[in-house]
């Protein structure tokens, strides 16, 4: 599989595994390092994200992906992904958001993983 499709693959997986709370796919696809800058502001250490996930703090119901824009340079790579999704956060209601994710993500033992993302709408 080619890198590009590597990485299409694994921003999927985490969407459904937001969805799920499968926290085990969650910590296996984010770097101990990783850091989410929330649309707010708001920085979460990977911990801090799963354990939301885990707890329901961040509920995701749904992800629908429109693009995902992938440059690949050599171990490193950008992601922009851009996905209508439906979530409950922060004890807010149920909501569908146009949700545009920039990532980072670092290949590691033949894995890749990521290492940060930076939200906004689109």
């Amino acid at each position: 599989m080619k890198e590009r499709q590597q990485i299409e693959q694994v921003y999927r997986q985490m969407y459904q595994a937001m969805v799920e709370k499968d926290v085990e796919t969650l910590n296996a696809l984010h770097a101990d390092n990783f850091v989410l800058i929330h649309m707010t502001g708001m920085h979460q250490n990977k911990q801090e994200y799963i354990q939301a996930i885990a707890n329901g703090a961040l509920n995701y119901y749904e992800a629908a992906h429109e693009d995902m824009d992938i440059t690949v340079d050599g171990d490193e790579a950008i992601l922009v992904g851009r996905s209508r999704v439906t979530a409950a956060v922060f004890g807010g209601g149920r909501h569908t958001w146009r949700l545009q994710l920039y990532f980072t993500l670092r290949k590691t033992g033949g894995r890749w993983q990521f290492t940060s993302s930076k939200a906004s709408t689109y």
